[in-house]
């Protein structure tokens, strides 16, 4: 469990986007689009909606807004200490030195950070030694559930710098890890349905049934909370190794 303490700082100051490795500057005057079309064009990917996420300024804040319609982003503060979901039609006032947004559109990741030169908020988070459990909260996750996760999440924590990746199919991901469709299908399930519980957003439907898109959705939750890291990444062979033996 992470010790969090916020001090507020007088004022913010200005904002930059490192997508990429290239930098925008937002104004202060202009709304500044980012989607398929906009002022960060971030692909040409058709389920991109052309304005899918605005950054402006106002009373003193910046914000960061989900203006499409059906997309979302997971937002995390840089540790992994804070992190929220921007559903369309919501909004979150940007208040760290760096902040990490990351979404999906279509069977593509994109991922870009926010960098807030004189932040309102300065974070000071004590990470205390813990057991060698995978904990999220009251979540535990068995060796088989974290290699799930790791495997539909290895494109993103083989990060190449260029802040787009392609998550694997289903069957892609089962046939990494040595596993029969209804077998990752199953535990599938079993890791949203307890991280679900456990408070995590976006892994139900509105009819209370598992989401279609639940994949993309755990992806980032895993990666952005840092419940899995390019540390685990050697569990796939050590799985796939214990079963085939």
């Amino acid at each position: 469990m992470r010790a969090v303490s916020a001090q507020l700082v007088p004022e913010s100051g200005e904002l930059e986007i490192d997508f990429c490795g290239e930098r925008y500057t937002p104004t202060r005057i202009e709304p500044f689009n980012i989607g398929r079309e906009g002022d960060l064009a971030v692909d040409d990917n058709l389920y991109l909606h052309r304005r899918f996420l605005q950054i402006s300024h106002l009373d003193g804040i910046w914000w960061l807004e989900n203006v499409g319609a059906r997309l979302s982003a997971t937002i995390s503060e840089a540790s992994g200490g804070f992190q929220a979901w921007l559903s369309p039609g919501a909004r979150i006032p940007l208040v760290f030195s760096e902040t990490n947004i990351i979404f999906t559109a279509g069977s593509t990741s994109y991922e870009f950070s926010v960098l807030l030169h004189t932040p309102p908020f300065r974070r000071e988070i004590t990470v205390p030694a813990t057991s060698s459990d995978t904990t999220v909260g009251p979540v535990v996750l068995t060796d088989s559930q974290r290699a799930l996760i790791v495997a539909l999440a290895e494109p993103l924590l083989r990060r190449s710098g260029d802040g787009v990746s392609s998550m694997p199919s289903s069957a892609d991901a089962a046939r990494r890890l040595g596993w029969s469709a209804s077998r990752f299908n199953r535990k599938l399930d079993n890791v949203c349905d307890k991280l679900d519980k456990a408070g995590v957003r976006g892994l139900r439907g509105s009819n209370g049934n598992l989401a279609l898109n639940r994949r993309p959705r755990l992806v980032e939750h895993a990666v952005m909370s840092q419940l899995v890291t390019a540390a685990d990444l050697p569990l796939l062979e050590r799985l796939r190794e214990e079963d085939e033996g």
